[in-house]
Formats: C-alpha cells, sequence, structure tokens
C-alpha cells in the first residue's frame, strides 16, 4: 500500500539527535520491509526545507546551511516518491474545509487529506494523528504503534 509521510516525519528521519530518530526509523524501515510504499508531497518537502534551513534559535529550526539542507532534501527524495498535484486536488480540499470548518493552521493538514483522497492513499505515517482524525478515509499509522510491529511480543522465542 502507498502511506503517506508527513513533514515531521522526514524531519526526525533524517536529524540523528532527534530523540524520535529512532522510532521513526524503525516504522519507516517496518513499512518498507512490509512492501507499503512510502511517498511525500511538494508540500512536506516544503515544510522539511522550512524547518531544515530556519535558525537554530527560532521554533524548532535546525539552523543549517542551504549545501547541508539540499543533501538532506536529496535524501528525502531518494528514499520517498514524490507525488504529484492533480487539478482535483483544490476542489477536494475546498469541500474538505468547508464540511470539517478547519480553521488556522491545520488548513495544511486538510490539503494533504486532500491529496490523499486525490491519489487514493487511505494511510499517513505522522506524529500528529490527532490532525487527521477527522477526514473519513484516512488511516493514521503512529510510528510508535508501526515501529513496534517489528519487535516480538514478550515471551516469544
Amino acid at each position: 500500500m502507498f502511506v503517506l509521510t508527513d513533514s515531521g516525519i522526514l524531519l526526525r528521519l533524517f536529524e540523528p539527535t532527534d530523540p524520535l530518530h529512532a522510532i521513526v526509523r524503525q516504522a519507516a524501515d517496518v513499512l518498507t520491509a512490509r512492501g507499503d510504499k512510502l511517498v511525500t508531497a511538494t508540500q512536506n518537502v516544503a515544510e522539511f526545507w522550512n524547518v531544515c534551513t530556519r535558525p537554530a534559535s527560532s521554533r524548532g529550526g535546525f539552523g543549517l546551511t542551504v549545501p547541508h539542507a539540499e543533501l538532506r532534501l536529496q535524501k528525502v527524495e531518494q528514499r520517498f516518491a514524490l507525488l504529484s498535484e492533480p487539478p482535483t486536488l483544490y476542489p477536494i480540499w475546498r469541500n474538505l474545509v468547508v464540511t470539517f470548518a478547519v480553521q488556522g493552521k491545520q488548513v495544511h493538514d486538510a490539503r494533504l487529506a486532500a491529496l490523499m483522497h486525490a491519489q487514493g492513499i487511505a494511510h499517513i505515517l505522522t506524529l500528529n494523528g490527532s490532525d487527521f482524525v477527522r477526514y473519513p478515509g484516512i488511516t493514521v499509522l503512529d510510528p510508535h504503534v508501526v515501529a513496534a510491529w517489528a519487535t516480538p511480543p514478550a515471551g516469544t522465542p
């Protein structure tokens, strides 16, 4: 199955000092080993670039130089297929924001939900599952839960 990978996942996957790096990496590896195809959106790549190049002193920024951020972006492009944005994206997004009374910064999550609907993708790997539960047809995959799929239950030989 196709799994949309949220920007928070991308950021932590390529930042080894992040406390969630290992969990996110394991979750991505579990999904890939199962044969799932991890994809991302241009919006997520833009958010990734924003955080990578934002000053470290400013709201969670990594403070990377443009060349260093580009190296990370190349790694994202190598590991994740980039979804195209079909012409149906805007009307789907518009319907979602009106139907679910989406406001403020959550319009960005609605855009991802619209892209998922337009592309026929039902699963998203995200650390912000509560932002997506309002949208029908979307299954949230929490990296902590997915990573645990690789761990045999206690007492299993």
